[in-house]
């Protein structure tokens, strides 16, 4: 089972362009992580302050290392994330089924 993440960030109005920035960094190098297999942030068309980052790990514990890693704190925590309105995560686990 992969581990997910749907994280979900509202960014304060006038903060979009040092969050964008951030973000791009922070996307970099999660993408480079031994544990990550997708990493793709996506924009609300409707509310361009609304951005969503769709992640998949290979298990919970390469999730905790990206929480952990030097480019989380530094562009997420250090940057992004003091600029935002609210923060929210859904976490999930995938689902092995069989083909039908």
């Amino acid at each position: 089972m992969a581990f997910v993440c749907n994280a979900v960030w509202t960014v304060k109005p006038g903060s979009e362009a040092i969050v964008l920035d951030a973000l791009a960094r922070l996307t970099a190098g999660s993408r480079q992580e031994p544990g990550n297999l997708i990493y793709q942030p996506y924009i609300d068309p409707e509310d361009p302050r609304v951005i969503r980052i769709f992640e998949v790990y290979v298990d919970a514990d390469a999730f905790a290392a990206h929480g952990a890693s030097a480019h989380f704190a530094e562009h997420a925590l250090g940057r992004a994330i003091p600029q935002l309105e609210d923060r929210r995560r859904e976490l999930y686990e995938t689902l092995e089924l069989p083909a039908i």
